[in-house]
């Protein structure tokens, strides 16, 4: 086992490669109307800068994860960062919203490589006994990040141009870079062939079924929206046809096999979809229906991952002693009576009336993010860890993409600021817990560490 100082080191280098991804896939946000104005183009055009990042990051998170069982956790991990903040250094010195698109492309590229192992060396670095507090750190990184991200990008445009939004981010990739080289475990990588064509089916199956739904949902042709979704839906088809042929897949089937993975990453997905659709409709809500002004929705939707920060690390530390179907299903009973009070706000709120009940949603979600990630994990054997962390980031930035594209449809029905989000992101959230009250199953119990490494041989 590692010892403390250097495990602290590790820890160091990977949470700081978390606070790089989140807060550069963030930050940028709140920079997009300068932008617009800036490169002279459409609002709508702007959004791009966020959606290809977001897009590339959904497509090559699985056949990242499955290229790094093959050249190693720590060489992938650590290019992925390299990658990552040349990419940022291009975007600082972009010109044209055409370079700018291709250069988050790149950044979206070099965060899928990191992220797609980052749990796996997680799992490496923290015994099994601590694994849930190790995954708990990393969700407050993650979580305190992207709270911040928008008030960094908001006091940078205050002083700055908009560029140095993007370069807010490189020295945290520096420090993680110098800190990973010597403390990051060295995990052997498997001489196993990789399933190229599989990579290229799962890039097309994610990249067609998100532009569709995005396409019909901004207001593109229901024609030919429609005809990018099946034809993404098709490929998922071939996509999964041609997995259940390869010994070493860039989906992995076997573990989505196994009940309690796929429960988890079924849950999971509902839950990430609730918790977007209700975060990303509020400040609609709150603006145009009671009147708040922007920064008095910015303190009110704090109150979410403050307590969510608070409240991950000890759920992490439970899951490690608690079983985590349970801790999932009180999370999301709390974050469903959350969220239905959300629904029904008073006719006139105060603030505190509203911020009460965005933090009983955090709680809710606080107690279910990091035990489900940690029983994804620790269900699957150790030599498949970066496989098991394909399917938790897939699941999450899918989960926020789709949450994202019902809020548009939402709005584009005209129920989009009123309790319609909510009250959806209640059901889906119903549906996560019983995804994880399924869990109990005595059938489905988590296996032994002495079974999971055993399908290492």
């Amino acid at each position: 086992m590692r010892s403390a100082p250097r495990r602290g080191f590790a820890i160091a280098a990977i949470s700081l490669g978390t606070v790089l991804t989140t807060i550069d896939g963030a930050i940028v946000n709140v920079a997009l109307p300068t932008i617009a104005r800036d490169l002279r183009v459409d609002n709508s055009a702007a959004v791009l800068i966020v959606t290809v990042y977001q897009l590339t990051l959904v497509m090559t998170l699985l056949p990242f994860s499955a290229l790094g069982d093959k050249v190693g956790l720590k060489r992938l991990y650590q290019l992925g960062q390299l990658v990552f903040s040349v990419a940022t250094l291009l975007c600082f010195f972009a010109n044209s919203l055409p370079f700018l698109l291709v250069a988050r492309a790149v950044q979206g590229l070099g965060a899928a490589a990191s992220l797609s192992v980052m749990t796996a060396l997680i799992r490496h670095i923290y015994p099994n006994s601590a694994l849930g507090r190790g995954l708990a750190l990393n969700t407050v990184c993650a979580t305190v990040s992207g709270a911040l991200a928008p008030t960094a990008g908001g006091l940078i445009l205050g002083i700055a141009p908009w560029p140095w939004v993007f370069a807010a981010g490189v020295p945290f990739a520096l420090l993680s870079l110098v800190l990973g080289r010597t403390t990051l475990p060295e995990v052997p990588p498997h001489d196993v062939d990789y399933d190229g064509i599989g990579a290229l089916f799962c890039i097309v199956t994610f990249g067609f079924t998100i532009s569709g739904l995005e396409s019909g949902v901004h207001g593109g042709s229901p024609v030919v929206s429609a005809a990018i979704t099946l034809a993404g839906l098709l490929f998922a088809i071939l996509f999964v046809r041609h997995e259940l042929t390869q010994s070493h897949p860039i989906m992995p089937l076997d573990l989505l096999k196994l009940p309690v993975v796929g429960l988890s990453c079924a849950s999971s997905l509902a839950a990430f979809m609730a918790a977007m659709l209700l975060t990303l409709s509020m400040p609609f809500r709150l603006q145009h229906l009671y009147g708040f002004s922007p920064r008095d929705i910015g303190a009110i939707m704090a109150s979410w991952p403050v307590v969510m920060m608070v409240v991950a690390p000890a759920s992490g530390a439970l899951s490690d002693r608690v079983p985590s179907g349970l801790l999932g299903a009180i999370g999301m009973a709390i974050a469903v009576v959350g969220m239905l009070l959300v629904a029904f706000l008073p006719v006139q709120p105060g603030m505190i009336d509203i911020g009460w009940r965005m933090a009983l949603c955090g709680l809710g979600f606080g107690l279910f993010f990091t035990p489900n990630a940690r029983l994804v994990v620790g269900s699957a054997p150790r030599h498949r860890a970066a496989s098991a962390g394909g399917l938790i980031s897939t699941a999450r930035l899918t989960g926020q993409t789709l949450g994202a594209t019902i809020l548009a449809a939402l709005l584009a029905f005209g129920i989009g600021e009123a309790r319609g989000p909510a009250l959806t992101a209640s059901a889906l959230a119903i549906l996560a817990g019983i995804g994880s009250l399924a869990r109990l199953n005595p059938a489905l119990r988590l296996p032994s560490a002495s079974e999971l490494d055993a399908g290492a041989a």
